[in-house]
């Protein structure tokens, strides 16, 4: 059994989209969930490639206990980003979790990494996959 990753996106799912068809290129044998903020972005994901997926707050809590990786972006860990979608809630317990945190710095919603350069959503999803290989082995 491969390594358990979870994706989370909000909005309208697509860098979780192109997350979960790069993972599935990469690391095949990667059990993917997918995690919504909301039944869009599920639903994208899910037809990316994602074996499981569910939607909202309490599908985050129950995900982020078996996840070996958690990969999506920045604001997943900061409350009320992706314009509200993030609960206090599931930053915490995104931030809590055990799991390696594949943070994208998507410099949206007044959340800007110093730092991060103004890469292209195509090169942080290599970066994040090249990540995720390492880490799987």
């Amino acid at each position: 059994m491969g390594k358990q990753i979870l994706i989370i996106d909000g909005q309208g799912g697509m860098l979780g989209k192109q997350l979960v068809e790069a993972v599935r290129r990469k690391v095949p044998e990667a059990e993917i969930t997918a995690i919504g903020t909301n039944s869009i972005a599920t639903s994208n994901m899910l037809k990316a490639g994602a074996q499981q997926g569910a939607t909202g707050e309490n599908a985050v809590l129950v995900a982020v206990r078996h996840a070996d990786i958690i990969a999506g972006p920045v604001g997943m860990v900061i409350a009320d980003s992706l314009l509200g979608e993030i609960t206090p809630v599931m930053a915490e317990a995104i931030g809590r979790s055990d799991a390696l945190k594949l943070l994208l710095p998507v410099n949206r919603c007044n959340n800007v990494v110093v730092g991060a350069g103004g890469h292209t959503t195509s090169e942080l999803i290599g970066e994040a996959v090249e990540r995720i290989q390492e880490y799987c082995g």
